[in-house]
Parts: C-alpha cells; sequence; structure tokens
C-alpha cells in the first residue's frame, strides 16, 4: 500500500504547530489512486453479501459511496444532527472536551441487512462506536468496518469489541522518523 501512502500529502504544523495531517485530498485527486484506495477498501468484502455501505460525514461519504457502487449494494449516509430531512435515530459520543453527535434515519437500514461502515480515519474509536450503536439500533446485522487510515498507537480498536476491523493503511506511532511531529489523529475520537 505504499503507493497509496506516497499520494497523501504530509502537511506539518496543521492546524496548529507541533501536528503532521496526513490530508488525503490529494489521494482522492489522483485516478489511480482513487481507484486503488476503493479496491483496497472493497476487495475483502466481494463475497460477503454486503446490502448497505454505511458512510460517517463527511469523508467517508465519498470513500463509502465508491465502496457500494464497487460492491453493487445502497449507500446510507450518518450525518451530523440536522442535515437529514425525515425521522432519525441520534447517537452522542464523548470527545476529548465535550461531546459530539450522529443521526441516521430510522428506515435506512432495514432489519437482518448485512452492513459494512466505511471511514477515512480510525483514531480513538468514538465516531466509529456511535456508528455502530446506530446500525445495531435499527437491527443493521454489522459486517465490519473499513478505513483507509488507522492511527494504531490511538486503540481505537479496543472502543469496537467484537467487530471486525479492517484498515488499508496503518500509522504505529505518533511520531514520523525524520519529522518529528505528530500526527493529527482527526478530530473525531
Amino acid at each position: 500500500m505504499e503507493q497509496l501512502k506516497a499520494r497523501i500529502r504530509h502537511i506539518p504544523d496543521f492546524p496548529k504547530p507541533g501536528i503532521l495531517f496526513y490530508d488525503i485530498t490529494t489521494l482522492l485527486r489522483d485516478r489511480e489512486g482513487f481507484a486503488a484506495m476503493v479496491e483496497a477498501l472493497a476487495a475483502s468484502y466481494r463475497d460477503a453479501g454486503i446490502d448497505v455501505v454505511v458512510g460517517i460525514e463527511s469523508r467517508g461519504f465519498i470513500m463509502g459511496a465508491a465502496v457500494a457502487q464497487a460492491l453493487g449494494c445502497g449507500f446510507v449516509p450518518i450525518r451530523k444532527p440536522g442535515k437529514l430531512p425525515s425521522s432519525t435515530l441520534r447517537e452522542s459520543y464523548a470527545l476529548e472536551y465535550g461531546t459530539d453527535t450522529l443521526e441516521m434515519h430510522t428506515d435506512a437500514i432495514t432489519p437482518g441487512q448485512r452492513v459494512l461502515i466505511v471511514d477515512d480515519v480510525l483514531a480513538t474509536g468514538g465516531t466509529a462506536a456511535a456508528a455502530v450503536r446506530l446500525v445495531t439500533a435499527v437491527g443493521g446485522d454489522l459486517v465490519a468496518l473499513a478505513f483507509l487510515i488507522e492511527l494504531v498507537f490511538l486503540q481505537g480498536r479496543q472502543r469496537l469489541p467484537g467487530a471486525q476491523v479492517h484498515a488499508v493503511l496503518r500509522y504505529a506511532s505518533a511520531v514520523t522518523p525524520g519529522i518529528g511531529a505528530r500526527i493529527k489523529a482527526d478530530a473525531r475520537p
């Protein structure tokens, strides 16, 4: 997966000094890189009988919709509050300072449908765990969660006990050799 890592731009000191931000927009704009990313996310689930891919706002929409297309199934968005027009279920989760909330339409997933959750980054796991709770609350059969990037040092998998978790790219430490800056762990725990 070095070809994917090579297409991710590193921005030192963003959004604040000492943080190394991994910008995936450079990967998304690259035709071959984008196709390779979608294939890497979808490959393990081609024969898993996935009925619907769930994408978490906002970069999960980009990846999740493309993975759904590759798997030949439907797509369901999980959004921030107030963005969905019909009846929703709401799930809050803890942030480092405060809480955040996600919503999903109550009729987005039929009980028993096989679900793959897709997002860009697995950091501390709070966002992913909230998405899992939404999917299971409506009776979805969670098959797995797939991420482009996992920041292993933040131990997000621990907040997803019993779930199958796949990450295309894994970063093992908060410091990148030769750069000495911390990796931005996304704004979502």
